[in-house]
């Protein structure tokens, strides 16, 4: 069967654009390129969390562990919130215990618990507007796999508080893979582990970046704005004759 839709996903295609008039919000978008000959195949909704489900405020945390008189959110910011450290928590390379005692030891942060700078870094998320409706839209019709780079106290946490993340089929997270997805090889690993064809998928995410890895292994992707933009742009992904 795999081989069956790996041969169909090389047969010749056309491109086509499709616009999408979105009337309420008084423009015409370009929701993607696709293949005219896979419009009808797409059945798995691939899911980021971050900005598409809940929104992500790290200055939050950093502004929770910084003392009052110090300056260096920026300085926290950069070391625990992006760059290597934050990449290798992400891949599963450092435990989260070992992730709360780095901050913890750090001269940048104040003198907290572990289970206060948990605490801290947790609660960054507040829910995205139109995002359960929009997940329960889409779930109608599709299979929600939710794929995120992410780490496990984060990942723990948003399972905790929605709810509607606990029902899905399948989870292809950072931490237990090793991948992000700004590397086509998470996409690689996906196609891989799932053992179906790249037209099945269609990915959803805030980050450009993500969107073209996932290009080069021939996932489609929409690049996430708004949910009921989101919601309108797979309606008419399905609404296109073969």
């Amino acid at each position: 069967m795999a081989e069956t839709q790996r041969a169909h996903n090389n047969a010749p295609f056309v491109f086509l654009r499709i616009l999408l008039q979105a009337k309420s919000w008084g423009n015409s978008k370009a929701i993607n390129i696709i293949r005219t000959d896979e419009i009808k195949s797409m059945s798995i909704i691939l899911l980021d969390i971050g900005n598409v489900i809940a929104s992500v405020d790290f200055f939050r945390f950093c502004r929770g562990v910084v003392p009052d008189d110090s300056s260096d959110l920026q300085a926290v910011y950069r070391k625990y919130c992006e760059g290597e450290l934050k990449t290798k928590f992400d891949q599963g390379i450092i435990a989260p215990l070992d992730y709360l005692c780095m901050i913890g030891r750090d001269s940048l942060t104040g003198n907290f618990s572990h289970g206060k700078i948990r605490e801290l870094w947790q609660d960054v998320f507040s829910p995205l507007e139109g995002a359960e409706e929009g997940v329960e839209t889409l779930s109608r019709e599709h299979q929600l796999w939710v794929m995120s780079d992410t780490d496990p106290l984060h990942f723990a946490f948003l399972l905790n508080q929605y709810s509607f993340l606990r029902e899905r089929e399948r989870y292809y997270l950072s931490y237990q893979h090793g991948f992000l997805k700004s590397s086509p090889e998470a996409f690689a690993y996906l196609l891989d582990d799932s053992g179906l064809a790249a037209h099945e998928f269609v990915l959803i995410d805030d980050r450009p970046e993500n969107c073209s890895s996932a290009a080069v292994v021939g996932i489609k992707s929409i690049i996430f704005e708004t949910w009921p933009e989101t919601v309108a742009a797979i309606a008419a992904l399905q609404s296109e004759p073969l």
